[in-house]
C-alpha cells in the first residue's frame, strides 16, 4: 500500500478483499484518509461495479447507535476463463471471481499439434462454455492458461520447453486472446491472457485454497514429465526468468536419453513417461503417463513396482529440494501421484534429507486433483487484474 494518507482505490478495495477493513470506518482507521476522500474513492469502486454493501458490521461506537455497513467485493460483475494444456488432454473452465467453476470441459487436445491449432481450439472450447454458463462474452475479465514448460511471465512466452515442439517463443496471449474474440463473437473484446507453468499454477490453486497459512509450500506434478511449483509468503516464485522449480532434468546419474536432448535426466527415468515406455517394453499397452494411471488404479503389480521405483528416485531428489527450501508442505500431484510413488518418496526423502528439514513436513497429495491447475489460473487473473496499482490503471480506463 502506498503511505498513510495516500492510499488508492485500489488500496481500498486490497484491504475490503482480504477482510483487514470492511467498513468505512476500518478503511479510516486503516488509511488516514477523512470520511469524504474514503467516500469519494469508494465511490468510484461502486460505479465499476466491484465493491457491493453487506450486512451491518458491529457498532463502531462504545456509545451505541447504528450498526456499519460492512462492505464486499462483488464476486459477481465478471468471470474469469482458465484452462491447463497437458501434453495429449486439455481442461477449460469457466470460473467466478472467488474461483467457484461454472462450467467445465476436458477433451483431448495435442500439443505437438502446435500453438495455432491448439489456442484456436481453446478458443472454441471457451465459447461454448460461457453459453453452458449462461455468461454473455461482455464479462470475461481475463483469461489464464497453464502450459508444460517453462513460461517468462513478463512476456508469457514458453523458453525453450522440453515436451512443448513448435512453442518456443510464440505469442501465446495474442493468440488466444485473438482466438476467444473470434469464436466467442458479439461483445468479446481484447481480454487480458496470463500464462504460467502449469505446476507452478497447481501449487497456487492449492496453496491458497487448503493451505493459505503455509509460507513455503512446494507442489511436484508427475506426468509425462516432472516439474515442481514453489509459493512463498503466498507468491509465485518463479527464478529470474521462469525457470525455477524444473526438477524434472536435475542429472541423476544414468544414461537414459531425455526429450531435452540430454542424458540422465529425473524426468527420463522417473517421471509418468518414463515408467510408460518401460512397461510397453515389457509388453503392455501404455503409451502416456494416464495410461500407467490407469493400471496404478487397477492394482497392476508391474506399474505398481515401477511407480514405487520413480518415487525412490525423486524423493532422492526432494531431499536436496525440501534442504534447500524448508517447506511445511510437500504436495505430489500428476499421474503417478498415488500410495505406490508416494511411498518411494518418503522412503528417500526421509532417509536423505536431515531431519531438521523434515521435523515439520508434511508429505501429502493434491486435493484438488485436475482442477487444481484451472483453480490457480483462475486465481491469477484475478490477483493479477484487481492488485492496487492495476485497479487504478482500468478505473481510469473506464472513466470511474
Amino acid at each position: 500500500m502506498t503511505g498513510r494518507g495516500q492510499a488508492r482505490a485500489g488500496d481500498l478495495l486490497e484491504l475490503v478483499r482480504s477482510g483487514r477493513a470492511t467498513t468505512r470506518g476500518a478503511l479510516q482507521q486503516a488509511t488516514g484518509l477523512s470520511r469524504a476522500t474514503v467516500g469519494q474513492r469508494l465511490d468510484r469502486l461502486f460505479r465499476a461495479g466491484w465493491l457491493r454493501e453487506g450486512a451491518g458490521g458491529p457498532v463502531d461506537s462504545p456509545l451505541g447507535g447504528r450498526p456499519s455497513i460492512t462492505l464486499e467485493f462483488d464476486d459477481e460483475h465478471a468471470v474469469v476463463l482458465a484452462a491447463d494444456l497437458d501434453t495429449r488432454h486439455a481442461r477449460a473452465a469457466v470460473l467466478s471471481l472467488a474461483g467457484e467453476i461454472l462450467a467445465e470441459h476436458s477433451g483431448t487436445l495435442v500439443i505437438e499439434d502446435g500453438p495455432d491449432v491448439v489456442l484456436g481450439e481453446l478458443g472454441r472450447w471457451f465459447a461454448e462454455l460461457l453459453e453452458k454458463a449462461g455468461q454473455p462474452a461482455r464479462t470475461v475479465c481475463g483469461i489464464g492458461l497453464a502450459v508444460p514448460g517453462p513460461v517468462d511471465s513478463d512476456t508469457g512466452r514458453v523458453v525453450q520447453p522440453p515436451i512443448m515442439p513448435g512453442w518456443d517463443g510464440h505469442d501465446i496471449r495474442g493468440r488466444l486472446a485473438g482466438a476467444f474474440a473470434e469464436c466467442a463473437g458479439e461483445g468479446a473484446g481484447v481480454v487480458p491472457v496470463l500464462v504460467d507453468n502449469d505446476a507452478n499454477l497447481m501449487a497456487y490453486g492449492e496453496q491458497r485454497t487448503g493451505y493459505d497459512d503455509c509460507s513455503a509450500f512446494v507442489l511436484v506434478k508427475v506426468s509425462t514429465g516432472i516439474g515442481a511449483g514453489v509459493v512463498v509468503d503466498g507468491s509465485i516464485y518463479r527464478g529470474i526468468d521462469g525457470g525455477a522449480g524444473d526438477i524434472g532434468h536435475i542429472r541423476v546419474g544414468t544414461e537414459a536419453l531425455c526429450r531435452c536432448g540430454a542424458y540422465g535426466c529425473l524426468a527420463a527415468v522417473a517421471s509418468g513417461g518414463a515408467v510408460a515406455r518401460r512397461l510397453a517394453e515389457a509388453g503392455l499397452p501404455t503409451a502416456s503417463g494416464s495410461d500407467v494411471r490407469d493400471l496404478l488404479a487397477a492394482g497392476h503389480p508391474e506399474a505398481v513396482g515401477l511407480a514405487r521405483e520413480a518415487g525412490r528416485l525423486v524423493g532422492d531428489v526432494l531431499a536436496t529440494v525440501v534442504t534447500l527450501l524448508n517447506p511445511g508442505v510437500l504436495m505430489i500431484a500428476g499421474d503417478l501421484a498415488g500410495t505406490p510413488f508416494l511411498t518411494g518418496v518418503r522412503e528417500l526423502l526421509y532417509q536423505r534429507a536431515l531431519p531438521r528439514s523434515t521435523a515439520h513436513l508434511d508429505v501429502v497429495t493434491a486435493r484438488l486433483g485436475e482442477r487444481a491447475g484451472l483453480v490457480g489460473a483462475g486465481a491469477l487473473v484475478v490477483e493479477h487484474l484487481y492488485a492496487p496499482e492495476r485497479v487504478e490503471e482500468r478505473l481510469l480506463a473506464m472513466g470511474v
